[in-house]
């Protein structure tokens, strides 16, 4: 039987290699090294901690071995041939294959039968085994080893033709298709047709005389496309399989999905080839896919789906949909659950599953097979959750006794948590459904539906919200599964791979809503008796598994207490002060509700852009003496303190750094001649003068041009009014017992001449408000490090500068030429291609910008030990930063409210990591 990584599902009809040239590294297998581990009879080579080397699926199997569990024998080829697979050019070592035919010796001891032998001939899966699951992205190969006449063998050992038969045509298909590169459609096609012919539905319906001639068809699609006859040889068969498992490693949907997820080139796949036990071998067999608990709630609840007569690929394929494993989820009418079909083989899986979740002390994700009654063990691996889940059975773990707090913490991804904050559809607005399916990933969706994944990738390149329509999905659809903002698809179960993806992508996602039918040449889809085009909007409710037509409004996620739980014990953890960039009380409140510890970025100009607002910054910027702009400075400076007041007010003592007026000034000037006719006409001004003045105020590269602090050198009224309006905030609040922590902060400083002129006007300018309102305000003066100039004189300005604060946005501009309004029209083929590991401005650039910063930490608090620093960058949130600032000692990350929750978890992670880390270094 397959297993659901790597198994069923369309692959690409183009076999060829990704785009990245970066292939696998890693260490490489000389002519001695051992490449080839066994396992079966109780008996295995690897064991679970093995994995970088056996991939997870290997050293789960090995694991299971050593505990008893019944497992198919078979062998695991190590990731490091993957690497000597691709630096060879897609030649397999010549060396692997005396150990290859070794292993198979044992499988024949352990299983029973003999590898292409015409009697009692064994057959074999060949599936891949990364170190992380990636399901459906690889490819997988069942039932090697069939031929013209080890097929009549197999039909006379089992005394079941009809059986044998459908093994032989199910693997000419896959070995066709994963193999030989042709598009599984051909075979589909056939398929269809003989089941017309014989006036049938189900596959499960074609006798055995059918199946015969579904055979010699497929053997005619291969003659016809490759021009050579399927192959006959057993171990030929092997050997290309194994090839071809490898090399799914580098098709492009698996390097989209480890670009998605994170997981590096080098680490490569495992493969595994396994004695194949048959799930389709009779009414007293099944195959099937279960959960330790459920994979969407975290409920402490088995969970899984079944097929009896079937074997794992088409679980997960969609191809039919599963029944539930437990009786308690079988809903009325429908057939019987695998607790009522076959109570035996259902206490036995329980009982197993019990036993490797407190094996593995987390939530198992099994593969089984059931084969005339006796159970097989075919997977087992920790099982991807939604975050709600995650959250759920870390925190119950605890409780439980199985773990720790501090383990639980580091279990929990922190964009988990971000799935937690997804919205759900408002159930005052809800009209009524018009479809349900399974709720395969919970959340609500709203958007404009596409048919295909190039679809959705364009449409989220327009700004649109989508929803993605299959079928079914494959492993070819993750891209487009990725853009959109919800799946719906009319076949598969809760554990087809549309769901196990959707869940790991934190997408809403309803599978098996058999009203759903998509005519893809018309370019319509039918639910019940609506039709819908491309761009008709719906919506999905994943918590539920409700369709609804239209666009239901979105409201703010409910949180479970076990929410409030991790990040308490997170909290406990973490050294990292977690502060908040927000602009408005409003956003400050949201920021202090997930748990924000003060403000590190508030950014004054976006104060400026509002309607009310704009006229009269404008006025300034037209002002041609300085008593001009002064006056209209003065119209701005109760609304600044307005401002001001608020967000102090909400953040009741916390600190709130300001960071005073940064873009330049052409920024808030009209630039189409309609915009100019309409602003001359509100300021009594003539065309002519506003667009002398617009056309004198651009720049060629703005960026680098007249703003931040370079502002107040040449027009220091417009930062004097701004601290002023702070200063009078902060006198306000002090007046109604509202204590205030402000921090100004001066952008764009490149030396310390700089810092030093700007900080005497601070200064300055709060003195005179403070003996004006007669309080007094302790507050700070520090500096924005965003210039490489700035990261290289760190020390020089850090005896002036009471805190630093990393704006990771514009240092990593110009630490590497690259501007983030342009730059995305060409980064993309740079993190394809493998020049850069991935995107600058999403996850920091470690060797470069980081190393800027690790030379103004450090040379700063040379000059100054008590120096305070942090980050205020899109970076602040992102959790490999988050782990290099704890590194390096920063005292505070700083991002958007709604990341606030996970920069908490990844805070507390990150000094785990680094108290391991120190262990490791003191046993060293």
């Amino acid at each position: 039987m397959a297993t659901r990584s790597g198994a069923g599902g369309a692959k690409p009809k183009s076999r060829k290699r990704s785009p990245r040239r970066s292939a696998v590294a890693g260490k490489r297998p000389g002519p001695r090294t051992k490449q080839v581990f066994s396992f079966g009879a109780g008996r295995a080579e690897g064991r679970a901690s093995m994995r970088p080397l056996l991939g997870g699926k290997g050293a789960n199997l090995a694991e299971m071995n050593r505990l008893g569990v019944p497992v198919p024998a078979g062998f695991t080829i190590s990731t490091e041939v993957c690497g000597e697979f691709s630096r060879r050019g897609g030649r397999l070592p010549p060396e692997l294959r005396e150990q290859v035919i070794k292993q198979l010796s044992k499988i024949e001891r352990s299983m029973g039968g003999r590898f292409g032998d015409a009697e009692a001939p064994l057959l074999l899966s060949v599936r891949s085994g990364a170190r992380v699951s990636m399901p459906g992205m690889m490819d997988t190969v069942l039932n090697l080893g069939l031929n013209t006449s080890t097929v009549e063998g197999l039909a006379a050992q089992t005394g079941d033709p009809r059986f044998a038969y459908d093994s032989y045509r199910r693997f000419i298909q896959m070995y066709g298709d994963v193999v030989l590169g042709i598009p599984k459609e051909f075979f589909e096609e056939r398929i269809r047709a003989r089941k017309a012919a014989c006036g049938v539905d189900q596959d499960t319906e074609l006798d055995v005389e059918a199946l015969r001639g579904l055979v010699e068809e497929f053997g005619g699609i291969v003659k016809e496309q490759t021009g050579e006859e399927f192959p006959e040889r057993p171990l030929d068969q092997l050997w290309k399989a194994i090839g071809a498992v490898f090399e799914s490693w580098r098709t492009p949907r698996a390097v989209t999905y480890r670009r998605l997820e994170g997981i590096p080139d080098e680490w490569g796949t495992a493969v595994n080839v396994q004695a194949m036990v048959f799930g389709n071998l009779g009414s007293d067999s099944a195959t099937g896919v279960a959960f330790t608990r459920n994979p969407s709630t975290g409920e402490r609840l088995f969970f899984g789906e079944f097929l009896p007569e079937a074997q794992g690929e088409d679980v997960v394929a969609g191809i039919r949909t599963p029944q539930p494993v437990r009786r308690s989820d079988r809903k009325p009418g429908a057939p019987p659950s695998l607790q009522e079909f076959m109570p035996g083989a259902y206490r036995r899986l329980v009982d197993t599953a019990k036993r490797l979740e407190n094996h593995y002390r987390d939530m198992q994700d099994l593969e089984f097979t059931i084969q005339r009654g006796t159970l097989w063990m075919l997977q087992t691996r920790n099982g991807k959750r939604t975050g709600r889940a995650a959250v759920k059975i870390a925190v119950d773990m605890v409780r439980e006794g199985l773990i720790e707090r501090e383990e639980a913490v580091s279990r929990v991804e922190p964009e988990q948590l971000d799935q937690c904050l997804h919205p759900r559809l408002d159930p005052d607005a809800l009209p009524p459904s018009i479809g349900s399916g399974l709720a395969a990933s919970p959340g609500g969706a709203s958007g404009a539906i596409v048919f295909t994944a190039d679809a959705a990738v364009e449409a989220k390149a327009r700004g649109e919200d989508v929803l993605l329509l299959r079928r079914e999905t494959s492993p070819d659809d993750v891209h487009g599964m990725d853009a959109a903002n919800g799946i719906l698809t009319a076949l598969g179960g809760m554990t087809s791979h549309a769901a196990v993806v959707a869940r790991g992508m934190g997408r809403t996602c309803i599978t098996g809503c058999s009203e759903l039918d998509i005519d893809l040449e018309r370019g319509i889809a039918r639910l019940g008796e609506f039709e819908f085009t491309e761009g008709d909007l719906l919506s999905l409710d994943g918590t539920q598994g409700l369709v609804f037509k239209g666009k239901v409004p979105l409201i703010a996620p409910e949180l479970g207490r076990e929410f409030g739980t991790l990040l308490r014990w997170a909290d406990a953890l973490r050294r990292l002060e977690v502060r908040t960039n927000a602009d408005t009380p409003a956003d400050a409140e949201a920021a202090r509700r997930f748990g924000a510890r003060g403000i590190g970025l508030c950014r004054t100009e976006h104060m400026f852009f509002q309607p009310d607002r704009l006229l009269a910054v404008r006025r300034m910027i037209m002002a041609e003496s300085t008593d001009e702009r002064e006056a209209a400075l003065a119209r701005l400076l109760p609304m600044q303190r307005d401002d001001f007041f608020g967000i102090f007010r909400a953040m009741r003592g916390l600190p709130v750094t300001v960071r005073l007026l940064d873009p330049p000034l052409h920024e808030f000037l009209p630039h189409t001649d309609a915009e100019v006719r309409h602003l001359a006409t509100d300021l009594g001004i003539p065309d002519t003068e506003l667009q002398r003045k617009v056309d004198a105020l651009r720049e060629t590269n703005p960026m680098l041009g007249h703003r931040g602090c370079r502002l107040a050198i040449t027009y220091p009224e417009i930062y004097a009014m701004q601290v002023r309006a702070i200063f009078e905030a902060a006198c306000a609040c002090a007046r109604e017992k509202i204590r205030v922590r402000p921090e100004v902060m001066l952008p764009l400083v490149a030396g310390a001449e700089e810092f030093k002129r700007l900080r005497a006007l601070v200064e300055e300018t709060a003195t005179a408000v403070m003996k004006a309102q007669g309080r007094r305000i302790r507050y700070q003066v520090g500096t924005m490090i965003e210039v490489p100039r700035a990261a290289l004189t760190a020390g020089p300005i850090a005896q002036l500068a009471d805190f630093f604060s990393f704006g990771t946005n514009d240092l990593t501009q110009m630490t590497l030429a690259l501007s983030r309004d342009d730059s995305g029209r060409f980064l993309g083929t740079y993190t394809e291609e493998g020049i850069l590991p991935d995107d600058p401005f999403v996850t920091l650039d470690l060797d470069g910008v980081g190393a800027l910063m690790r030379m103004g930490v450090e040379a700063g608090r040379k000059a100054r030990p008590d120096l305070h620093v942090g980050i205020c960058g899109e970076h602040g949130g992102d959790p490999r930063t988050i782990r290099f600032c704890e590194e390096l000692g920063f005292d505070y990350v700083s991002c958007s409210p709604f990341r606030v929750p996970a920069a908490r978890l990844a805070a507390a992670q990150a000094a785990i990591h680094q108290k391991q880390t120190g262990r490791r270094k003191r046993r060293r």
